[in-house]
């Protein structure tokens, strides 16, 4: 590689970095490497958010403690809020009904913007339903992806299949940005378009139920997922020739590159998002697939407009099996990488609705290249077998599994057996999860759907403590200040001190689900529950 352009990379890796330790988190994991770890002191440990009124929802305050501000969301949020240039975004539907020309009866995918110093709405990006329904575009939920900011300008994947690029700071600025102009309203209250690049119209990608990314970038380009899944039957996918990931100019949305690596083979839907990383041979980013592959390509432009693969890695073993509605034990992926010391670091799940079932946590090296997962498939004569969509291997004629010599696994996590009689228990089993890890001072913390949050050594999988919080677990943990902030669909956020050794600090109930991952900014954490999106102050 050119040593100047790798160089370059470097240096805008640095920035990146940089950037996100400050007083923003300004996307999802707060850098292209995705680890929800920032710095940060005094972060309260304990709060008390108050009482809301039944049928209103109204905030009242008079009950809180350690509250700076809440703001009202949609009746459903899953977006996790960001924070950068003195606004927190978070994404929702249309249940809190902000502009006068969408009341709340209207189904929208939306993106509010507040304040960050007093939670006072700003703005409101609004995105109607697609008109073919809950094949493509699932009623009541929304936009379920966090954005990404940099200074004036904002990228995020719409409910509609779009890549959409906003001006941060809306029409509040008293201009239109462009080259797109046709907002059908410009009032202050509303989102300033800067361009869309809709990916069902001109990729032919297909979602499934919904488009949910967390787009990234690095350097010049933004990188998306565009959610291509199966159809309703479930057995056969629309467009299995569409992309799965794409590369985006950030500045004028023009494609760069597209990729289809999983093609048929996508289990259910695609709903991950990618990470960075630079490492000493090329900057990378890491798309994790509906396949339950993980695909590293060269992040930067190419001449053929053609994504170059980099290395791929099978995260099922490959005797599993994929069946309907998660009764078998292959699985697809719907975390978000994690890039941590050099290494990356995926979870495989599927979609909460098909229950809890078996996980698989790895720990890859992203130096090798090829395919380097931890097994390969050969047929009876020794050569490689192409990968299949149910499962990977045909005993009957006579494939095998054998290990495979270039794996870049460095560890990988099922379970453990803590009391040593041979099995894993509920509570010693790592099960599906849609979340990320986050790790801090080689400490690794995850959630599983099942409700169990795991803590591990990141270098050797060594397990250290698991918790069950009695209730699923939708999204990932925090790690900040030396403790761990994790919350659940009961809508308790539990604090424990991140150590090898379990201890629990606090339980703090939100009044309502929490289905995102909690976030600090400027010593201020944000946590949004399904309803609201609550910030507190720093511990006194």
């Amino acid at each position: 590689m050119n040593r100047i352009m790798l160089s370059f990379g470097l240096m805008i890796w640095a920035h990146l970095i940089v950037a996100a330790a400050g007083a923003d988190w300004p996307q999802w994991g707060g850098s292209p490497e995705r680890n929800n770890a920032p710095e940060g002191k005094n972060i309260a440990a304990e709060w008390n958010v108050g009482e809301f009124e039944y049928k209103t929802g109204k905030w009242r305050s008079d009950a809180a403690e350690n509250v700076r501000w809440v703001a009202r969301l949609g009746s459903q949020s899953y977006g996790t809020p960001v924070v950068a240039g003195g606004k927190v975004f978070c994404a929702t539907n249309n249940g809190a009904g902000y502009l006068r020309r969408y009341p709340a009866e209207v189904d929208l995918g939306c993106l509010l913007c507040f304040s960050q110093d007093d939670g006072r709405f700003g703005w409101q990006f609004s995105c109607e339903k697609l008109a073919a329904g809950r094949a493509v575009d699932w009623p009541g939920q929304g936009i379920c992806c966090a954005p990404l900011v940099e200074e004036d300008r904002l990228w995020i994947v719409t409910n509609r299949g779009e890549v959409a690029c906003l001006d941060a700071n809306g029409f509040f600025d008293g201009e239109n940005d462009g080259p797109y102009r046709d907002e059908p309203n410009r009032n202050r209250d509303e989102a300033d378009v800067v361009w869309i690049f809709d990916m069902m119209k001109q990729l032919g990608s297909v979602q499934h139920n919904m488009a949910s990314c967390s787009v990234t970038a690095l350097g010049d380009l933004v990188f998306a997922g565009t959610s291509n899944g199966v159809d309703e039957s479930h057995e056969s996918m629309p467009a299995p020739d569409a992309p799965s990931f794409i590369a985006l100019d950030k500045k004028t949305g023009k494609l760069v590159w597209t990729d289809n690596s999983p093609g048929a083979n996508v289990l259910h839907g695609q709903w991950a998002s990618p990470a960075c990383a630079v490492t000493d041979e090329a900057p990378q980013v890491i798309f994790p697939a509906g396949d339950g592959w993980v695909y590293s390509f060269l992040a930067q432009s190419t001449d053929d407009g053609r994504a170059k693969l980099l290395w791929k890695f099978d995260c099922n073993p490959k005797r599993s099996q994929w069946k309907e509605n998660g009764r078998g034990d292959r699985n697809s992926i719907i975390a978000t990488p994690v890039v941590y010391a050099g290494l990356v670091y995926i979870a495989t799940g599927q979609d909460p609705e098909h229950g809890e079932g078996q996980g698989h946590l790895w720990c890859i090296d992203p130096s090798k290249r090829g395919d380097v997962s931890s097994e390969l498939v050969v047929d009876r004569d020794g050569n490689p077998v192409s990968p299949q969509r149910l499962c990977a291997v045909d005993e009957a004629a006579g494939e095998t599994v054998k290990p495979n010599p270039n794996s870049a696994a460095v560890w990988h996590y099922t379970g453990h057996d803590a009391n040593g009689d041979g099995e894993f228990d509920f509570e010693e089993t790592m099960h599906r999860t849609l979340g990320m890890a986050a790790i801090k001072d080689d400490l690794l913390v995850i959630a599983d759907l099942s409700g169990l949050i795991h803590c591990l050594d990141a270098k050797s999988g060594a397990v250290h403590w698991t918790y069950d919080t009695l209730a699923s677990i939708w999204g990932s943990p925090l790690l900040v200040d030396g403790k761990i902030y994790v919350g659940d669909e009961d809508g308790d956020v539990v604090v424990f001190e991140l150590s090898s050794k379990l201890k629990m600090v606090a339980e703090n109930n939100m009044a309502d689900s929490v289905y995102s991952a909690p976030v600090v900014a400027d010593n201020v954490l944000y946590i949004a529950t399904r309803s609201n999106l609550i910030a507190i102050e720093p511990a006194k």
